[in-house]
């Protein structure tokens, strides 16, 4: 099982909408799928359309050991594609992890666990708040990989230093597997020069570290979530949902060829 954190400790630069597009792409090429939703507003879980009512267990009760795996994850409307949701409980658990000994690890424990007759996924994608609190940390010592949106503004640049710094310290303290499988860079407008010096400059400093489909400025993306569902299954068609389809499949190219073949 693939285990991939999707995080930016700045907000508004596009993650959970990666998150979700990205998991529909994958589910779609038939991956087992799942995508926990681990940020207290629970953008994710509306954009798949998990009303708040259907939220019986959630990643709080997840990370709190209230609930296995099995138990936490349902169904969404996508085929291959199942959902840890949150909820504003989630906000809490910053607090009360801190008095737990393995504060860092409980969302590892819980992924690692082993049920009987739980066929498990390929992948899982971690939507992560916009912070590097504990639940992010959480996160990143669960996972195999990173991947970042990464907006194409200049205060982005400063942003993406301080999580490079981040992981670096996981990988010392918590976590040594940890990788960063690429930078996605999201709300991409040609009209705007900057966003291309500010792709420019970030390219020549990461390389290939950046994938090379980049997510355009789009209004279907924008309207999607309103409507409980991926831009993918919105509107296929538009550029957002074409962009986030060519990301998904380099994304499957750089993940280890011995997990599946797609």
């Amino acid at each position: 099982m693939i285990t991939i954190a999707i995080a930016n400790q700045k907000g508004g630069v596009g993650k959970t909408t990666s998150a979700i597009n990205i998991a529909t792409a994958m589910a779609a090429s038939g991956w087992r799928t799942l995508l926990i939703d681990l940020d207290p507003q629970g953008n994710a879980s509306t954009g798949l359309g998990i009303e708040n009512s259907a939220r019986e267990y959630t990643s709080y009760d997840l990370l709190m050991g209230d609930a296995t795996l099995s138990q936490a994850a349902q169904p969404s409307e996508i085929p291959s594609l199942d959902v840890v949701p949150a909820t504003q409980d989630l906000s809490g658990a910053e607090v009360e992890l801190v008095a737990v000994e393995d504060r860092t690890h409980r969302l590892q424990k819980a992924l690692a666990a082993r049920e009987p007759g739980f066929a498990g996924y390929d992948v899982v994608f971690i939507d992560c708040p916009p912070s590097l609190g504990l639940l992010t940390l959480n996160a990143l010592c669960a996972s195999n990989t990173l991947l970042v949106p990464l907006q194409c503004e200049f205060f982005a640049l400063e942003g993406l230093s301080q999580l490079l710094q981040t992981v670096e310290r996981v990988q010392q303290r918590f976590n040594p597997d940890l990788g960063i499988v690429g930078i996605a860079l999201t709300m991409f407008d040609r009209r705007n020069r900057l966003t291309d010096q500010v792709a420019d400059d970030v390219r020549d400093c990461l390389g290939k570290l950046v994938f090379e489909n980049v997510i355009p400025r789009n209004v279907r993306l924008s309207e999607a979530p309103s409507h409980g569902m991926p831009a993918l299954i919105y509107d296929h068609n538009c550029s957002g949902s074409k962009a986030y389809i060519g990301l998904a499949r380099e994304l499957i190219e750089r993940l280890p060829e011995k997990r599946k073949a797609a």
